[in-house]
């Protein structure tokens, strides 16, 4: 048999964890942090550390950013994974123990965000649609996508499911951007709508976090404003005049981006939460399609 060395490897690295400590002369937590924060604390300290000591740990943050990118690739091909083999369970016995082990960590890797955008995907276009907008009080009408719901939500909740209970602090920080377009946005010379840069997206997660965000997390949030916006973000190229290069625009049109400021779900309490799990409750808060 083969000895477990399980236990062992965890208290080398926590004696390697309590050394570097004591070499720094501070208190490095036991629980997760970003890497964003990580590096915050790195460049606080670096003045104070032998070059050798920075050196690594600047590997090992880049090292944790590179496994964080190939853990979200596994969990999509996973979700791609979880899709094949619901289709393939009929006809095979032999697949109903993996698909069952798919489905759990299916419900466990779910945020809300994912979730509304699975269940958008899924509507029958018309009729979705319209017991969507019966459920809600007359004059509130339904939300256009994922941003736009979450965006019109009592924002102190939405931090709660985001941050505090599901680790989403990206999703938390998109949704928090879009909002923040009147300050950091383009408009339109037309007045049809709005459009951000990356650029526009780091100043105004400046303004959000107070602090200059990681090129990581820039990147992150951008993804996130994409993946909750549904077709109300479309991310397009822009190139004022052929001796500057293009650059990636995020473009919201001026209605959808009006919107997203009404705050038409306060007080309906569509958005609900249970110890540990963020949930939707109520209303559904997934909706019509783009407007026409």
């Amino acid at each position: 048999m083969t000895p477990d060395h399980s236990h062992d490897d965890a208290v080398d690295r926590t004696t390697t964890d309590a050394t570097v400590a004591a070499h720094l002369d501070m208190d490095i937590p036991q629980t997760g942090h970003s890497t964003e924060d990580l590096q915050t604390l790195l460049d606080q300290i670096q003045d104070t550390i032998p070059p050798l000591v920075s050196s690594v740990l600047q590997t090992l943050i880049q090292a944790i950013d590179s496994l964080q990118d190939r853990i979200d690739d596994l969990e999509t091909k996973q979700e791609q994974t979880h899709d094949i083999a619901t289709t393939a369970s009929g006809k095979a016995e032999t697949n109903a123990s993996d698909i069952e082990s798919l489905e759990d960590n299916h419900e466990k890797t779910h945020d809300i965000a994912t979730s509304a955008v699975a269940k958008a995907n899924q509507l029958d276009a018309d009729t979705a649609q319209e017991a969507n907008a019966e459920a809600l009080p007359d004059g509130i009408k339904p939300s256009s996508s994922p941003l736009d719901f979450f965006a019109n939500c009592r924002q102190t909740k939405v931090k709660q499911a985001f941050v505090e209970e599901s680790n989403r602090q990206n999703t938390y920080r998109a949704i928090a951007v879009a909002k923040r377009w009147p300050e950091f946005a383009t408009t339109r010379t037309d007045g049809s709508g709005v459009f951000m840069t990356k650029d526009d997206v780091a100043t105004a997660l400046t303004a959000e976090l107070g602090k200059q965000p990681h090129r990581q997390t820039v990147a992150r949030v951008w993804d996130k404003l994409l993946e909750l916006g549904g077709s109300d973000v479309v991310e397009k190229s822009r190139q004022v005049s052929q001796q500057q290069e293009p650059k990636q625009i995020l473009t919201i049109d001026m209605d959808t981006a009006e919107g997203l400021l009404e705050k038409r779900y306060l007080g309906l309490d569509l958005l609900e939460t249970t110890t540990g799990k963020a949930q939707t409750g109520g209303v559904t808060p997934v909706v019509t399609g783009s407007p026409a």
